[in-house]
C-alpha cells in the first residue's frame, strides 16, 4: 500500500494518544554506508523531524522518543561529544518546525548532567513552545527507568519521613503522580525499530499494557508509512487490560 493508501486505512476514533518510541539502529545504518556511527545519528534526525509530522497530522496527541539513556555515556567519547553536539545544534534547527505546526516540546530525564549548551537549548525551546496545544513532543534525555523510579521512592519516602503522606495513603497512582512523566498518559503504543527485541530501561513504569511493536527497520529508515503500519497493526489488536476479550466485546 502507498502512503496515502495507509493513512486513510487509519481509524480516526482508535487512536494510541501516546506513543513511544526507542530509535535504535542510527550505528548499524551508518556502517552499511561504511562511515562513522555519528553519520547514522545525523542521518536520524530528518526520520525524527517525518514522524513527528506523520503524529502531529495523524492525531496523536503525545510522542516520547528515546534519545539519549544513561547507559549510553559508556559509549566511545568521540561519539558521545559529537552526539551532544549535534543535540544542541538540532534543537535550535527544529524552532521553527515546532513553532509553526503548534507542537509543545518537554523532555525527561537528568537533564541537569547534559552540557549547558544544550541544556540552554532545551529550556529555550520548553519555554517558547509551553503554550503549544496540538502535540507534546517528549524527549528522553540521559534517562534510564530505573533511576526514575529509585528518585520517585525516595521522593514519596522523603514525603512519609515529613508527615505529608502516610504509608497507607501510597498507591499506583502516588507513583505515577512521582514520575517524571506526570500529567502525560502512558503511552498506549511502544515502537522499537531495528529488530532488537528488548525494553533497555526505558518507562518501564508507564508501559505496563502498552501495545508493543517491534520492527527491523534501522531508525534512519523509519518513514511516515513505516509509522502508519504500526498504528494500523495496533488498531487490529484487542486491549484486555486483564480481562478476558469477552468482557471487553460486550462494552
Amino acid at each position: 500500500m502507498c502512503m496515502e493508501d495507509l493513512k486513510s486505512a487509519i481509524n480516526k476514533n482508535n487512536l494510541p494518544v501516546h506513543i513511544a518510541v526507542i530509535m535504535d539502529g542510527n550505528g548499524r545504518w551508518a556502517q552499511k554506508q561504511n562511515q562513522e556511527r555519528i553519520f547514522g545519528h545525523q542521518h536520524g534526525i530528518p526520520a525524527v523531524r517525518n514522524i513527528c509530522e506523520a503524529c502531529a497530522e495523524t492525531g496523536i496527541k503525545y510522542l516520547t522518543l528515546y534519545t539519549f539513556s544513561k547507559e549510553n555515556w559508556g559509549r566511545p567519547k568521540q561519539e558521545v561529544d559529537m552526539l551532544m553536539q549535534l543535540l544542541a545544534q538540532t534543537m535550535l534547527n527544529e524552532e521553527k518546525t515546532l513553532t509553526d505546526n503548534n507542537i509543545r516540546f518537554q523532555t525527561i530525564g537528568d537533564t541537569d548532567q547534559l552540557n549547558p549548551e544544550l541544556q540552554n537549548s532545551l529550556n529555550y525551546l520548553k519555554q517558547i513552545t509551553q503554550q503549544n496545544t496540538r502535540m507534546t513532543l517528549c524527549l528522553a534525555l540521559n534517562y534510564s527507568s530505573r533511576w526514575e523510579m529509585v528518585n520517585a521512592v525516595k521522593n514519596i519516602a522523603l514525603a512519609v519521613k515529613e508527615n505529608r503522606m502516610s504509608v497507607d495513603g501510597i498507591d499506583e497512582q502516588t507513583i505515577s503522580n512521582s514520575l517524571l512523566t506526570s500529567g502525560m498518559p502512558d503511552p498506549d503504543l511502544l515502537i522499537r525499530t531495528s529488530g532488537e527485541l528488548r525494553i533497555s530501561n526505558f518507562l518501564l513504569w508507564q508501559i505496563a499494557y502498552s501495545e508493543l511493536y517491534f520492527t527491523d527497520v534501522l531508525w534512519p529508515d523509519f518513514s511516515k508509512e513505516d509509522l502508519y503500519k504500526a498504528v494500523i497493526d495496533y488498531q487490529k489488536r484487542q486491549r484486555r487490560f486483564g480481562k478476558t476479550g469477552l468482557q471487553i466485546e460486550k462494552k
